[in-house]
């Protein structure tokens, strides 16, 4: 009688603990889902920025339409990619992108008429901040991939994990032309 209610303690502790467990992963893939829903939308609202900022310029830059054809084209990439749900794809597609902004950025530099025209810096104030805002969430998002990966491969949690089909999670990373410092001079003499 008394072995029968220990087993069944047993049985009940470790049926507990499993619930505890899977409540944890859940939680960990929503905020996953979360932090990705987070940088998707500053994604849309920089997308929605850029052919406002190419407008304004092709109105000055005529010669520079290389420039701003690479921008777009990369735009639509990232965009595909990232309705997709692509994350490698966002991440290559993005350091292209920011490459070609990069670009616009020195030419904008170059031409006093275009620096000093405030649509432009207001455009270009406006993606900055929601550059800088993409980073803190990438950042922000690359961690929370990191705990869930951690969390599904650590032990007891990698049986549950396993059991219940948790997957790990893809971190959200730039292509190595991207990481590399910018060449000012070569984009001034572009």
């Amino acid at each position: 009688m008394i072995s029968s209610f220990i087993w069944l303690a047993v049985a009940a502790a470790v049926l507990l603990y499993g619930i505890v467990i899977y409540n944890g992963l859940v939680s960990l893939k929503h905020g996953v889902t979360k932090a990705w829903s987070n940088i998707d939308v500053l994604l849309k609202q920089r997308h929605d920025e850029l052919p406002k900022l190419v407008e304004t310029c092709k109105q000055y830059m005529q010669f520079e339409r290389d420039t701003l054809e690479k921008v777009m084209k990369a735009r639509s990439g990232a965009q595909t990619a990232r309705e997709a749900g692509d994350v490698k794809g966002v991440g290559a597609a993005e350091g292209l992108m920011r490459a070609g902004l990069g670009g616009i950025v020195a030419t904008v530099e170059a031409y006093p008429e275009l620096k000093a025209n405030q649509s432009i810096q207001q455009l270009l104030g406006r993606i900055t901040g929601l550059e800088n805002a993409i980073s803190d969430r990438r950042e922000f998002y690359n961690e929370t991939v990191n705990v869930n990966n951690v969390r599904i491969e650590q032990f007891p949690d990698v049986i549950v994990a396993r059991l219940l089909g948790f997957k790990s999670a893809v971190l959200l990373e730039f292509s190595e032309e991207e990481k590399r410092d910018v060449d000012m001079k070569a984009l001034f003499n572009s």
